[in-house]
């Protein structure tokens, strides 16, 4: 276990911001954060606790018997065709009443490295929370999130930049669109996904009811005013790769 009273050094910090980015090699990182090994902090160390652990940060199981879940393939013909991400809904959203109540959806966009555990695990705490969740996986047309982020970190930038941000759109009109929805759907993401709920407040316009974005991309001067939705806006006070409008 890591030494509490150990801080991992910003300088490997931001070196694992370049790895997960795409900016330098598995090896480079591993080989970079040896300079920072310390009495103590050994470079093991570090990458441990630089490195996601989704398994040890799940906070609601997959089968969790209060949701209901699936994944779900949305039309995207503006974009690469279609989209998949992962449903989930409180399970008393079921109801066999003819008339059930109607959820307020949320779509939740993950980093730049697709679909990864953490972001389906944060659609099922909305679930907890009543509302319907989609978290469309953007590396659907390149085959969907593999199981490690780095390599979904490559095939990502692989990816047309203008049909992803359609494929996005095309998935929170289908769940606003969908006839168990109320109609109010609002956006939140991470780093890419925070810029991407950005992108649909502009683009969405009155369409979209709020967007809570951490970090990410902020929209232009000049497009803040298609914002008709509330904005919630979270920064980290030493990412220096970001700018607050």
């Amino acid at each position: 276990m890591l030494n509490e009273r150990k801080k991992i050094p910003a300088e490997a910090v931001e070196l694992y911001s370049q790895f997960i980015h795409g900016e330098i090699s598995r090896r480079a990182f591993a080989d970079g954060v040896k300079r920072f090994a310390v009495a103590g902090l050994t470079a093991t160390a570090i990458v441990d606790a630089l490195m996601p652990n989704y398994a040890l940060g799940q906070q609601v199981r997959k089968d969790d018997e209060r949701i209901r879940a699936s994944y779900e393939t949305v039309p995207s013909p503006n974009g690469h065709g279609y989209i998949r991400g992962y449903f989930a809904r409180p399970d008393s959203a079921n109801s066999r009443d003819e008339n059930p109540a109607k959820l307020p959806g949320v779509i939740v966009v993950h980093e730049n490295r697709g679909l990864n555990p953490h972001t389906e695990d944060v659609a099922r705490r909305f679930a907890l929370a009543n509302f319907m969740a989609f978290a469309p996986d953007a590396l659907t047309s390149v085959g969907g999130y593999p199981g490690d982020d780095y390599k979904g970190g490559l095939l990502f930038g692989k990816l047309d930049g203008a049909k992803r941000t359609q494929d996005f759109i095309a998935a929170a009109r289908w769940l606003k669109a969908r006839p168990d929805c109320t109609g109010k759907v609002a956006a939140t993401g991470f780093c890419f996904g925070g810029g991407m709920a950005n992108t649909l407040s502009v683009m969405l316009g009155g369409e979209l009811a709020a967007a809570a974005r951490f970090y990410g991309g902020a929209p232009k001067a000049e497009d803040v005013p298609k914002i008709k939705g509330a904005i919630l806006i979270h920064h980290g006070g030493l990412d220096k790769a970001l700018s607050v409008a």
